[in-house]
């Protein structure tokens, strides 16, 4: 017969390891509870409408190139021709610095700042305004910029115009091309997903910097379609404003090519034989974007699309390997309006936009707001997205329950998807930028 004593020792055993059950226990559902995904809302977003004094007519942008002194009779026709046909507008904007006499100029960092303060201010203003949040409750401040990286940087502008608390996380984004904006979405939604707080993205472009002023063709193009633009974004993962959010992030998607060497070089900051710093644009700047984007979606197509969607891909490309239709099953790529309502391609220049709606099949009617934010707006880089997206709410057409594609691409070459799903009919906001032309759109 055991003894009091052994009993009373085989009951504290028995207690201890009960007692680290438990904690076992508690650990692995506390574990689970903080890896748990919490829904990252997109609260509201605002573009910045440039000044009007500072629209390209073609007549006013051959006189500056002319009065610049720094391109030849060639050059400057050549730029007039690519602008002719790139599907902008008279009232695109350029930079401030592009109205100056370059040669004569001793820097364009003033000029820079200007735009950058002008484009970033007026949007996160706009935008903490409008969505009534205190810079003092964000959590994360995300800027990025491609071309232009200052010191102190421009995250630490906005923390000194904005006032924003001494413990927000401050990220500095460069180099990231017109995916920018997209990238820096993505960052915002895996720093939020864990804890409650909030976290404002702003993406602007320094394009006066970044003027070419030299006489190599593929560093010209830039010249031609690059405008002035800028967005803030301010996402959430505080559950009590899921009622007041426009949108909700339902998955994002990153992949980068670059360690194939002509998608690498595919957009690439040099200086020409003369010394003169630019941007060139490839030739094949349309094949690898094609090539990338596709290897981007078939990673994204599995994650997205329905299921019988998936069977008649798999089926109808399993029919075309039987058969022997090599160039077929090249060219077969999945329905994505069966998973999207509306799809917003960064529209990088008319010659983009087309072959990204041939690429993935989509009809002219998808490709709208690409095509008109272009011919609005011109190519404002990693903001563009954004400005498509205030298109389709001008138009009313973002109803609850809607499913919208962001896809953004940029040098590297990179690719960045963001699937949102709407949470309400978008009103047109009092500061959405086509407000007094929305209604001459579309135009063909």
């Amino acid at each position: 017969m055991m003894t009091t004593l052994q009993k009373l020792v085989q009951f504290h055993n028995l207690s201890i390891t009960l007692l680290l059950l438990a904690i076992a226990t508690i650990s692995i559902i506390w574990c689970l509870w903080r890896r748990r995904r919490l829904p990252i809302m997109l609260l509201d977003y605002s573009c910045h409408l440039p000044d009007p004094n500072c629209r390209c007519t073609l007549d006013g942008f051959e006189y500056i190139c002319l009065r610049s002194r720094c391109f030849n009779p060639k050059s400057v026709a050549f730029m007039s021709s690519i602008l002719r046909k790139s599907g902008l507008s008279t009232e695109t904007t350029t930079p401030p610095y592009i109205f100056q006499t370059p040669h004569c100029l001793p820097s364009k960092h003033p000029f820079a700042i200007q735009e950058a303060e002008e484009g970033l201010f007026a949007a996160v203003s706009s935008l903490l305004s409008k969505s009534d949040v205190s810079p003092r409750k964000i959590s994360h401040l995300i800027v990025a910029c491609s071309m232009f990286s200052p010191s102190p940087s421009l995250a630490s502008m906005l923390v000194k115009r904005f006032l924003f608390s001494e413990s927000v996380k401050t990220y500095n984004l460069s180099g990231m091309g017109c995916s920018g904006g997209a990238t820096c979405i993505d960052l915002a939604y895996r720093l939020l997903c864990q804890k409650p707080g909030y976290a404002l993205v702003a993406v602007t472009e320094s394009n006066g910097i970044n003027w070419y002023s030299g006489n190599d063709r593929n560093m010209l193009v830039p010249n031609c379609i690059f405008r002035v633009g800028s967005a803030a974004v301010l996402l959430t993962s505080d559950p009590v404003k899921r009622d007041s959010a426009k949108m909700e992030i339902l998955r994002t998607l990153r992949t980068h090519h670059g360690t194939d060497d002509s998608a690498y070089k595919a957009g690439y900051q040099m200086e020409d034989a003369d010394g003169n710093l630019g941007v060139a644009l490839s030739k094949d700047l349309i094949r690898v974007a094609a090539v990338g984007i596709k290897r981007h979606v078939s990673k994204l197509a599995p994650k997205v699309l329905p299921i019988y969607e998936i069977a008649r891909y798999v089926l109808k490309a399993g029919w075309f390997y039987m058969t022997g239709n090599k160039k077929a099953i090249a060219s077969h790529v999945p329905d994505f309006t069966k998973a999207f309502d509306h799809i917003l391609i960064h529209a990088g220049g008319k010659a983009v936009i087309d072959a990204m709606a041939k690429n993935l099949k989509l009809e002219h009617n998808v490709m709208e707001p690409a095509r008109m934010t272009l011919h609005r707006f011109g190519n404002t880089s990693s903001s563009l997205v954004f400005y498509e997206l205030a298109y389709l709410e001008g138009k009313q057409r973002v109803r609850k329950g809607d499913c919208v594609w962001m896809l953004a691409f940029g040098t590297g070459f990179k690719a960045c998807s963001i699937v949102l799903r709407a949470l309400k009919d978008s009103p047109i906001d009092s500061d959405n930028p086509w407000n007094g032309c929305i209604h001459r759109y579309p135009v063909y």
